[in-house]
């Protein structure tokens, strides 16, 4: 068995697993408020079409962009309680997912969690600020999909809390500036806690993707260079996690892991 994984840019990731087709936090048209997709090209409905149900992690406008939401059709959109509880005022299919609880998937024997997340900055008036991540169970391989979180301790129960070892880690690298506000992970430390959680393979997500209106004050190239990073970093300080960076539109592949796999040396 395996999971796709095709990164759409910023924290889009539709991933088909066990049968069932997942996008994580969907941004499908060419902004997110004011903030601007780079290339001005929206991802192809043929790279999304099909999808049983999102994940939202959070209600800023570059993770819940309602009219990405309304362009999948009325798919559950799972998220935690409160989040789950504004989206279905505006229309959309939320569905509440509560610490502690597994949801499955009708189109599919794929089941969900929320783990936790740190991302108390930048909080909004008027939406819900829970935020939370993911874990997907599915065809034998489990998927962690970090959401925006900052680094800390909680992150190591991700496994306990899947209740098996991460194959694959969709992490956050970066932003839409050359500088991070608080509640996020740079490269190094996105590195740090794919070690943490004891992730398989790991794709850098959040990054290279969204930008504010020009501004001739910004760094030249700060929108290619975390991918990158992230790549370097983990060779540094998590040998044991394989790095996959993406571009928009780029599919990876994770197959379960045998039992000959597992035995083979530097398998973890």
């Amino acid at each position: 068995m395996s999971v796709h994984a095709r990164w759409l840019g910023h924290a889009t990731v539709v991933l088909d697993v066990g049968g069932v087709r997942i996008v994580t936090d969907p941004l499908l048209r060419r902004h997110a408020g004011v903030l601007r997709r780079r290339g001005d090209r929206a991802p192809l409905p043929s790279e999304w079409r099909g999808a049983d149900a999102a994940l939202v992690s959070h209600l800023h406008h570059d993770h819940a962009e309602l009219g990405s939401l309304r362009m999948l059709g009325p798919v559950p959109v799972l998220a935690a309680p409160s989040s789950a509880r504004w989206l279905g005022d505006h229309g959309l299919h939320g569905v509440g997912v509560a610490q502690g609880e597994w949801h499955t998937l009708a189109a599919g024997d794929v089941q969900v969690r929320t783990v936790p997340a740190e991302h108390g900055h930048r909080p909004m008036p008027h939406r819900p600020n829970a935020a939370t991540g993911f874990v997907v169970r599915g065809g034998g391989l489990t998927v962690w999909f970090a959401g925006d979180t900052g680094p800390f301790p909680g992150l190591a129960r991700v496994p306990e809390l899947a209740g098996a070892p991460v194959d694959l880690a969709l992490v956050p690298v970066g932003g839409w500036g050359p500088r991070l506000s608080g509640g996020h992970l740079d490269p190094v430390e996105a590195a740090r806690v794919c070690a943490l959680v004891g992730a398989r393979v790991a794709v850098p997500v959040h990054w290279g993707t969204l930008h504010a209106p020009a501004s001739r004050r910004l760094p030249p190239g700060w929108m290619d260079r975390a991918g990158r990073a992230f790549e370097a970093a983990v060779h540094r300080v998590a040998p044991h996690v394989e790095p996959r960076v993406l571009a928009p539109g780029e599919v990876t592949e994770v197959t379960e892991v045998t039992e000959v796999d597992a035995g083979r040396p530097g398998r973890t």
